[in-house]
């Protein structure tokens, strides 16, 4: 009796296994599968500069100490019996520099930048808004901008950033989700922040189908769905803006759509005087592609309801 409980257990353990497998492929149809995507950015790495030595002009016998003292060797040290007084007040100069340009760089955030001035502080923002799927038009207006923003220069950032925001700020009847996030850094930290926002807002799409960043545009089409799941009907379209932006960014916790609209005018009033780079992620973008209600929340969990 017990090997025949035995070998009736084991199919079913094998069975269920099998169940559960089977299961877990439904995970990807979950994944958002298109997406758009308009950016640029203007980081640059500032120069590593070497702290300037001023030396007086060649004599012999004269030479510098301190990095940027120079004393003549030959006329102090004659006085007052060697100069060893002269000899600490020299140690104390240069003792001295070293640690000015030590407080200099650590005061700069290190990694060979010079000061406050080389190195200044950047936000790093990222905006999500899940609009109802009856927003075609917006869908329509982000795809025309990127086919023609240009993102190479100062001006066609601070359009992309403008245009975005305009977009939604003149739809706040579909508005239904949203979330904001802002960190302060600095210049030598903020493009690696900005590319992980823009890199893990990437992820979550199964292919990028119209594309406009740093100067390479790309369009495709998407291959028609063939999975139950992916013909349910779309509900929701997500767009993701992400900023760096010098100076500070103070967007509001989601509370209401007042915080969602206070956020987008201050992030569509940014300068080319600040904005540093600007992502734009929106999903889905190709026709006949779908975001249903299960997927935004599964794929957005940070979302809050407005």
């Amino acid at each position: 009796m017990t090997r025949l409980l035995k070998g009736a257990v084991r199919p079913l353990l094998v069975g269920l296994v099998a169940v559960v497998l089977l299961l877990s492929q439904v995970g990807p149809a979950w994944a958002a599968r298109s997406g758009g995507r308009i950016g640029g950015s203007s980081f640059r790495s500032p120069s590593r500069s070497v702290p300037s030595r001023t030396y007086a002009p060649s004599q012999p016998g004269y030479r510098g100490y301190g990095g940027g003292f120079g004393f003549p060797l030959i006329f102090p040290f004659f006085i007052g019996g060697g100069g060893g007084g002269l000899f600490s007040l020299l140690l104390i100069l240069a003792v001295g520099g070293f640690l000015l340009r030590a407080f200099q760089q650590a005061a700069g955030g290190g990694e060979g930048y010079g000061g406050e001035s080389e190195n200044p502080p950047v936000a790093v923002a990222r905006l999500q808004v899940g609009l109802l799927s009856s927003a075609r038009g917006l869908q329509a207006d982000l795809d025309k901008l990127a086919r023609s923003a240009n993102p190479d220069t100062a001006a066609g950032r601070v359009q992309i950033v403008q245009e975005t925001t305009l977009a939604l700020l003149r739809h706040p009847e579909y508005w239904a989700y949203a979330n904001t996030q802002a960190q302060q850094l600095r210049l030598s930290q903020a493009e690696s922040a900005f590319n992980q926002l823009a890199l893990s807002e990437r992820s979550k799409l199964q292919t990028e189908t119209l594309v406009n960043v740093n100067g390479q545009f790309r369009e495709s089409t998407l291959a028609a769905p063939t999975d139950d799941l992916a013909q349910a009907p779309s509900e929701y379209i997500l767009v993701t803006l992400v900023v760096a932006a010098t100076g500070k960014l103070a967007l509001p916790p989601v509370r209401s759509m007042t915080d969602v609209q206070q956020t987008l005018q201050q992030l569509g009033s940014l300068g080319t005087d600040r904005l540093l780079a600007v992502e734009v992620i929106w999903t889905p973008q190709a026709t006949g592609d779908s975001l249903t209600a299960e997927e935004l929340l599964a794929q957005y969990p940070d979302l809050k309801l407005v």
